[in-house]
Formats: C-alpha cells, structure tokens, sequence
C-alpha cells in the first residue's frame, strides 16, 4: 500500500476521535468525582458547624445566670460622700481610710 501524505484515512481519524472521546470522558468522569467530593465534605462541615452551635447554645442554656455586678455608681457615689465628710471634718483621717476600705472591699 501507497503511504500517503497529507490528511490522515478513515482509520486514522476513527482512532484519533476515539482517543479524544475517551480523554474527554476520563476528564469528565474526574471533574465529577471531585465535585462529588467537595459537595460531601462542605455537608459535613455544615453539619459540624451546626452540631458546635447546638452544643454551644445547649451549654449557655445550662449553665447559670451571672450574678448581677454591683453597680459602679453606687461605690462612685459612696466614696463621693464619704470624701465630702472628710472635707467637712466629720470624719478623721482613720476613719475615712477604714470606711473607704469597707466600700472598695465590698
């Protein structure tokens, strides 16, 4: 048989289309697992993310109510009138260092 130049013969093209289909198709088949894989790990990321926020929210319902803090006001305005009797020499120097001790220490 003659070789010939130029373009390839019926069997040449037959065997490069089907070169070409199986790439695509072992192409296609990967792209498709990888997907597959992704969608399933983002899932059970959800699920752990939401199982973490139903833990969370199952331990702040348990656990106890915090105890109000004490208004700081109301030292600020104790140890106000407490300076205010020292000032006006109701209370000694002692006795304004005891009292103001009671307030802060309370």
């Amino acid at each position: 048989m003659p070789q010939r130049f130029g373009r390839p013969g019926l069997l040449g093209t037959v065997a490069r289309t089907a070169a070409i289909s199986a790439t695509a198709t072992a192409v296609s088949n990967r792209v498709n697992r990888r997907m597959g894989e992704r969608e399933t790990q983002r899932q059970m990321d959800a699920q752990a993310q939401q199982q973490t926020w139903m833990d969370q929210g199952a331990a702040q319902a348990a656990a106890p109510p915090a105890p109000p803090a004490a208004p700081a006001t109301d030292r600020v305005s104790q140890l106000s009138a407490l300076a205010d009797l020292k000032a006006q020499g109701v209370l000694s120097d002692e006795e304004f260092a005891t009292e103001k001790a009671r307030i802060l220490n309370s």
